[in-house]
């Protein structure tokens, strides 16, 4: 029932920085917990950040002190600062949604998730 959309995406030298955004649309709540994945060619999709429906941020240790994952609640949009990006970084990125409530270690679990955006690339170059 819910539609998530990313944007921002693209290419960026190693050092610099981009803005991912993700807007949801249709009959969800506002009350939600979204999250931020990426999955890079040949690999597992792999936890990135989450902000709760009350507020509460968590990080992969990757993203930790880099990137900052913040949310508009009028404009029902996630968003994913990125700064000092490494070539490491390079995937697709995916933004995702639930109405559930799990645990802080479950919140890194993509099957924790209901809905889910169609991706938008990050290419880091060196």
């Amino acid at each position: 029932q819910v539609q998530l959309v990313e944007s921002g995406g693209g290419l960026v030298q190693a050092g610099g920085s981009l803005r991912l955004s993700c807007a949801a649309s249709g009959r969800a709540s506002t009350a939600t917990t979204m999250g931020w994945f990426r999955q890079a060619p040949g690999k597992e999709r792999e936890f990135v950040a989450v902000i709760t429906w009350s507020g509460s941020t968590y990080y992969a240790d990757s993203a930790k002190g880099r990137f900052t994952v913040s949310r508009d609640y009028a404009k029902r949009t996630l968003y994913l600062q990125m700064n000092s990006v490494k070539p490491d970084d390079t995937a697709v990125y995916y933004c995702a949604s639930t109405n559930s409530v799990y645990s802080s270690s479950r919140y890194s679990l993509p099957t924790s998730y209901d809905y889910w955006g169609q991706g938008t690339q990050v290419t880091v170059s060196s």
